[in-house]
């Protein structure tokens, strides 16, 4: 199976999940959707989309890229993934193209990372309030990815 998979990040916990599904996938193609160069989806049966939240949003790459993309996506095996600190199962569905959650094959929350040093003051602020922390927080979750894979080969 031919695999594709797109993301959007802002800071890169995203793109560092995506690789690592790659690796356990094996010869899968990676693409940032931030890119000029996004293969087209005919040379694929398996696309994988995910992306980062931000203020319980997607970023506007993938939110546009699966709205413009809907139908012929519908027809590929699909997964969804998300990257963040936390978010729930209505994410999806508040997030993407009606009838798109219920196509995927599997649905993903992976976990996320917050940097500090990659976030503005009002960002630290905003972690700091909601995970108590001040530093490095990692939650990206290998096991999750893990279970994530093995449904797609399924």
């Amino acid at each position: 199976m031919k695999t594709l998979i797109l993301y959007a990040t802002k800071y890169g916990a995203t793109a560092e999940a995506a690789q690592r599904m790659a690796d356990k996938l094996g010869g899968a193609t990676v693409c940032d959707l931030k890119s000029d160069n996004i293969p087209s989806l005919v040379n694929f049966d398996c696309v994988i989309l995910g992306s980062s939240v931000y203020a319980g949003k997607l970023r506007k790459e993938a939110r546009a890229y699966a709205a413009a993309n809907s139908a012929a996506l519908c027809q590929k095996t699909l997964g969804l993934f998300v990257c963040g600190l936390h978010v729930d199962i209505s994410f999806f569905y508040k997030n993407y193209p009606p009838g798109l959650p219920d196509r995927a094959k599997t649905k993903g929350f992976l976990g996320g990372i917050f940097d500090p040093k990659k976030g503005n003051a009002a960002e630290r602020l905003i972690m700091r309030a909601i995970t108590k922390q001040s530093g490095y927080v990692t939650t990206l979750d290998d096991e999750a990815i893990d279970q994530f894979v093995d449904a797609i080969k399924k």
